[in-house]
């Protein structure tokens, strides 16, 4: 289980909007981030979602992932729910680290999937946890969630630590070329919560 401590907060704008930036601690010395829109306090669930670090993605704009569109489209619904929490978490690569991801990369580019290319290196498929995650709901006063997700893992990963998880909300992100094999065997092989391949729509933009 980990254990986090808070150990800043501060407001910070941004161009979806205004948030308040808190900063965790875990007991490996990695620091994790909830950024929190209104007033989490009352009976009503409130909106979270449990982003993982992924560098290529959400810095670079990467197109072998969805995970930079998924953490914009999540940053810009907690603005139009005005309430919610998003917790950025430090698991890149699903948890296997930024230089692992990176071999595993070029695993992938031999024809191997996602999960095979972690595997051929000796790494779980998802190497995550969410106790830290709960233990910042619980820091920031949430006990009950509407999940943004596509992950039913992150929903018993909650569940498991004591935070309730009253629904969920999927996110549903545009394939591309460059990614669509990689949904599909998060579809096929992890059990995430995405249309069937079959009827995955692709985007044309950034093809070339």
């Amino acid at each position: 289980m980990t254990t986090v401590h808070h150990v800043a907060t501060a407001s910070l704008a941004t161009r979806y909007g205004q948030f308040t930036m808190h900063v965790f601690k875990d007991g490996a010395d990695k620091e994790h981030v909830a950024l929190t829109v209104g007033d989490l306090g009352g009976d009503e669930p409130v909106l979270v979602r449990i982003h993982s670090e992924c560098l290529t993605g959400d810095v670079f704009g990467s197109y072998r992932c969805d995970c930079g569109e998924q953490l914009d489209d999540s940053l810009r619904m907690l603005q139009q729910e005005h309430r919610g929490v998003l917790l950025y978490l430090r698991q890149e690569g699903r948890g296997i680290g930024l230089a692992n991801k990176v071999l595993a990369y070029a695993i992938q580019e031999e024809g191997y999937d996602t999960v095979e290319a972690n595997l051929q290196l000796g790494l779980p498929a998802d190497a995550r946890e969410y106790s830290g995650a709960a233990a910042m709901l619980d820091h920031l006063g949430v006990r009950r969630v509407l999940l943004v997700t596509n992950n039913p893992t992150k929903l018993e990963g909650l569940a498991d630590y004591g935070i309730e998880v009253a629904g969920r909300v999927p996110i549903a992100i545009r394939a591309r070329p460059q990614n669509l094999r990689y949904l599909q065997v998060k579809h096929d092989k992890m059990g995430h919560l995405y249309p069937p391949p079959d009827d995955i729509v692709i985007s044309r933009a950034g093809a070339d």
